[in-house]
């Protein structure tokens, strides 16, 4: 049954499924798990305080998202890979406004993402 993201607890499920979908995905699996090792928990917590933040506008997350991204081995198909298992854990387990949102903010920041790194990969950053 699908839920709405209310809750600090919708976000942790959120976030659980989400990434445990990355970790198996055979595109951007590998790179996420080289980079994150042994500190999935570390990570997990700061994605929650970030949606957190961005979802439940209770301000939790302090930190520049992009910086630990900027030096990533990572193309567009990377990205829409990114957004094509967020959407898919979204549809899978969530509705309402918050859900809605959630979609398309992992849209755009997915897209500024990307275009950072290309403007970085041109101009030798």
């Amino acid at each position: 049954m699908k839920r709405e993201i209310e809750h600090l607890d919708d976000i942790k499920f959120m976030v659980d499924t989400f990434y445990e979908a990355v970790r198996n995905d055979e595109l951007i699996g590998p790179i996420f798990n080289e980079r994150i090792g042994e500190r999935w928990p570390e990570h997990l917590e700061k994605m929650y305080s970030f949606w957190q933040t961005i979802l439940l506008e209770e301000h939790t997350y302090h930190g520049a998202p992009f910086r630990p991204h900027a030096d990533l081995p990572v193309h567009l198909e990377h990205f829409e890979r990114w957004v094509e298992l967020f959407e898919k854990n979204i549809l899978q387990y969530f509705i309402g406004d918050k859900a809605d949102e959630a979609l398309e903010r992992a849209g755009k920041m997915a897209k500024m993402f990307h275009s950072k790194r290309e403007f970085m990969r041109q101009h030798g950053v």
